[in-house]
């Protein structure tokens, strides 16, 4: 008999996913029905990202928007993720109607806490740390794809970037065993998944307490050793994510010039394209020194597409500065630009710095860099047209039922029309006839 029905709305990065994930999958094993809408379900939990300005609210107006659409028929409300962990019990004070708080160290005992709001008690709050026997499993079920499942293999932060809360809510970098993160890996295979990708704050700072489970991969870094070990399961595809540049050895690259099914895409954010700034950001890194990181990848046997991170109008940000910047990204040729706007985060060091450029000059920055990059990334996807490529059917087209979607080995998105229905989990062949904005098109290639 089930004990009640539960739904959990997911923000922020792969972490939070796979936290919901093994949430999830605590959840139905303890004997509660996991529902995908807010509007029957008894349990309520928002799991909550504070890595962007003012999350708190934005949590606060979910929760208001949930007892609207509910009629104020208030279910159990619960915040888990790195808001909880960071603001604690204020959160009570600062709505009645959340009833539970959650940190992320606390999902293999959140069966336990739900069960303690059912039995009455108004405030429920555990944000103490993960302890050794609390497990990672994800069930099949729970997984947020099919056919690409996220692997965690590090969390936590020990970088403390001076605009960055990472360390505060997620605490220190804890690696997980090699053992454990294989095991996981052949189950995933042997699950039918196609794609793994190894995540992480920092997932190339992997630094386990034993060397258990490498033994026999060669490697300059633990993580290299990893991606050789994890590689050597068989599983068609490997990816990872994020990268930390001053962690970025060049025999990440020569791992995955060894083995195919490491994928050929590299995330490596440097946020700012002037040293000044950099050090204002405490990154521990110079351009000088994350150029060379992006010289290994150019010049990689294979051809590996690179992305990255960049924060506009960091306090103190100049119009020099900013140039520095536009620079940078005209060297490096990135795929791919995630741009960021900063905004002050309570409790990080940057906060105590006067946010000095203005909303016009962060969003003329803004423009002019993302202009930049669309020009940029026009010329890299039209190379592509007319090549075959490698992709994982992922599902139906959200702009097309005609069309399959999936992604490339180097992490771009391609439509394609195909007649035949069979083809969702499969990696096949497809010839690229267009290239969009931010994707590519393309025909099926029958085997």
């Amino acid at each position: 008999m089930s004990k009640g029905s539960i739904y959990i709305e997911t923000y922020g990065c792969q972490m939070n996913v796979s936290d919901t994930e093994r949430a999830a999958t605590r959840l139905r094993s303890a004997g509660y029905d996991l529902t995908a809408s807010a509007d029957s379900a008894s349990v309520i939990i928002i799991n909550s990202c504070s890595v962007r300005a003012k999350a708190e609210q934005k949590v606060f107006n979910r929760i208001g928007e949930i007892r609207h659409a509910r009629n104020h028929l208030e279910p159990i409300l619960g915040v888990m993720g790195c808001v909880a962990q960071l603001e604690g019990e204020s959160l009570f004070k600062q709505s009645s109607s959340i009833r539970m708080v959650v940190g992320p160290g606390a999902i293999d005992r959140i069966p336990e806490l739900i069960e303690r709001s059912v039995n009455g008690e108004r405030q429920v709050i555990d944000i103490a740390g993960r302890i050794e026997s609390d497990g990672w499993e994800v069930s099949p079920v729970e997984r947020h794809s099919k056919y690409v499942a996220f692997l965690p293999v590090i969390e936590g932060c020990n970088k403390f970037c001076s605009y960055c809360i990472v360390p505060y809510s997620r605490g220190r970098e804890k690696s997980r065993l090699a053992v454990d993160i294989l095991r996981d890996a052949r189950q995933l295979f042997e699950d039918g998944y196609r794609e793994i990708q190894l995540i992480g704050q920092n997932v190339n700072s992997y630094r386990p307490k034993a060397d258990v489970g490498l033994e026999g991969f060669a490697g300059a870094t633990p993580f290299s050793r990893l991606l050789r070990a994890v590689a050597s399961t068989g599983i068609p595809r490997v990816k990872f994510t994020t990268s930390f540049p001053r962690d970025f050895h060049p025999d990440i690259v020569a791992a995955i010039d060894e083995y195919e099914n490491l994928c050929n895409w590299v995330h490596l954010p440097v946020q700012s394209g002037s040293d000044r700034i950099l050090k204002e950001m405490r990154r521990g890194y110079k351009i000088k020194d994350y150029l060379q990181r992006v010289a290994f990848i150019k010049n990689a046997g294979r051809k590996i597409a690179l992305t990255s991170d960049i924060i506009i109008g960091f306090p103190g940000e100049s119009k020099v500065d900013f140039e520095q910047t536009m620079l940078l990204v005209e060297q490096c040729q990135y795929d791919g630009l995630y741009i960021f706007k900063y905004s002050e985060r309570s409790g990080t060091p940057a906060a105590n710095k006067p946010d000095d450029v203005s909303k016009e000059d962060k969003k003329d920055r803004f423009l002019r860099l993302e202009q930049l990059q669309m020009e940029i990334q026009k010329d890299i996807y039209n190379q592509y047209v007319g090549q075959k490529v490698e992709v994982l059917v992922e599902g139906l087209s959200a702009k097309s039922k005609l069309d399959l979607t999936g992604h490339t080995t180097c992490n771009k998105v391609i439509n394609f029309r195909s007649d035949e229905i069979d083809l969702f989990g499969r990696i096949v062949e497809v010839k690229v006839t267009d290239a969009k904005s931010n994707s590519l098109f393309g025909t099926y290639l029958k085997a």
